[in-house]
């Protein structure tokens, strides 16, 4: 399996390769479309200067015609009784027709630059063929000659052709090395990246990765090792989790198997029975509540929960809310203040919503003093369904308030448990809330009360 480093040093190389043969294919269709009609029109135009020597003076034509030879040019001259002279360098390939020569020798131009044929990889401006080449009638004294005429490129780029030739050649040498170091830049983070997830997945989140980087590698190391904090705090949270469940559940069961035990092995009279027996009947109904409790956060932490949403209202939740609650109530003498419209409707599911209601009141009655008041008020505000739950009991520490979500937290743990409290029904709350894609806003202040304030919108 080849690494991510030499792909990448594979996939330069071969961008450079196709880079190159593309652009020397738009270079030479731009001298097809545009250069090559130039430089047959300057050809044309230096043939008209060394025609208009050649006649003033035609004893040297010889002698001229190869000086503009040594100057850069290679010349055909064609003579009316059929011979063939060259001047400079020779043509690679002689493939002029006898006609054309026939014809410029009549009195046409030859312009087989400017018709040289297209070829996608072959420049004509590099091929030395005689019929790449322009020719025009020259007359010297009484003779009539067909002069023909191609830069000779051999002799005007030679030397530039070598020095661009090393150019190119210590450009990739000097480059594959670069490209070794640069790539190895590149890659380095991934790798350390790759090692990172290795570490994450034996359970090790204590990361360093490059961070400081402005580029995507720094954002996607930045976001990486924010997910590696995510997931400590997860693993931790599980394992929180876990370990609260099983001292929840161990609680109880110690309780019923202690008393259980006592009933069976041991004389008691009819009262301590029946007061070991109501025991044992409360440990298992706290177990009970934390099992459904426990199915219901189950069910919501789930990303696809979905449930049934329609018009719920709330005057009517409220009320069979408080009916439930209605001996606590009165057991410690609690008024109840209720501001809540009968025409008030919340978007939701009706059985969670319920839920929500039924947990805040019942916090409310538990922990607030004999003689105390419970306001709720409902309202409609910025196309949400607002309540708010509030009391005036002794309120909540502001050291606790960030944590009264978290699962299994009580304020009071030894009050909680005696009062059968599982720890949950604050998260329960608050995890609803999110589902129906709402907020949960809590205020308290010693001595005043606390409030819980649920905004779900339509």
């Amino acid at each position: 399996m080849r690494s991510l480093y030499v792909r990448v040093f594979i996939t330069t190389i071969y961008t450079m390769l196709i880079s190159s043969l593309l652009g020397f294919y738009v270079a030479n269709l731009y001298y097809h479309w545009s250069l090559k009609p130039y430089n047959n029109d300057k050809l044309i135009g230096i043939a008209h200067n060394i025609r208009s020597f050649v006649e003033q003076y035609p004893d040297a034509m010889g002698d001229y015609l190869q000086s503009a030879a040594a100057l850069g040019y290679q010349l055909y001259v064609r003579d009316e009784a059929g011979n063939d002279i060259f001047y400079g360098n020779a043509f690679r390939v002689l493939d002029l027709p006898d006609p054309i020569g026939m014809e410029v020798l009549a009195g046409n131009e030859y312009h087989g630059v400017a018709h040289f044929p297209d070829k996608a990889f072959i420049t004509g401006f590099f091929s030395n063929q005689l019929s790449n080449s322009v020719g025009i009638p020259v007359v010297a004294g009484d003779e009539r000659f067909a002069l023909f005429l191609r830069p000779d490129i051999q002799l005007q780029f030679g030397e530039l052709r070598i020095y661009f030739a090393l150019i190119l050649l210590f450009t990739v040498l000097f480059s594959i090395p670069y490209f070794l170091l640069s790539t190895r830049f590149l890659v380095q983070p991934i790798t350390r990246l790759t090692e990172a997830t290795k570490r994450i997945a034996q359970g090790s989140y204590n990361l360093q990765l490059p961070t400081r980087r402005k580029d995507e590698i720094g954002q996607l190391a930045a976001h990486f090792q924010k997910m590696s904090k995510q997931l400590e705090r997860s693993d931790k949270a599980k394992q929180e989790f876990v370990a609260n469940v099983s001292h929840e559940i161990q609680s109880p069961l110690a309780s019923i198997q202690g008393f259980a035990d006592t009933l069976l092995h041991s004389k008691v009279d009819e009262e301590e029975r029946i007061r070991y027996t109501g025991i044992i009947g409360q440990e298992a109904r706290r177990l009970a509540a934390l099992g459904r409790q426990l199915l219901l956060l189950s069910s919501l932490d789930h990303v696809d929960y979905s449930f049934v949403k329609k018009a719920v209202p709330i005057q009517q939740q409220m009320r069979q809310a408080l009916q439930l609650l209605e001996w606590q109530l009165s057991e410690k003498e609690l008024s109840i203040r209720m501001v809540v419209p009968s025409s008030l409707t919340i978007n939701g599911d009706e059985v969670l919503l319920m839920q929500i209601w039924s947990n805040l009141l019942s916090n409310a009655v538990k922990h607030i003093p004999a003689g105390r008041t419970i306001e709720i008020r409902a309202f409609h505000e910025l196309r949400s369904g607002v309540v708010v739950i509030s009391d005036n009991g002794d309120g909540i520490p502001e050291e606790q308030l960030p944590y009264i979500y978290d699962r299994f937290f009580r304020g009071d743990s030894a009050r909680g448990r005696t009062e059968g409290s599982t720890g949950l029904g604050l998260s329960i709350v608050q995890r609803i809330v999110h589902v129906h894609g709402g907020t949960i806003e809590a205020h308290s202040q010693i001595g005043k009360g606390t409030s819980f304030r649920v905004s779900i919108p339509d």
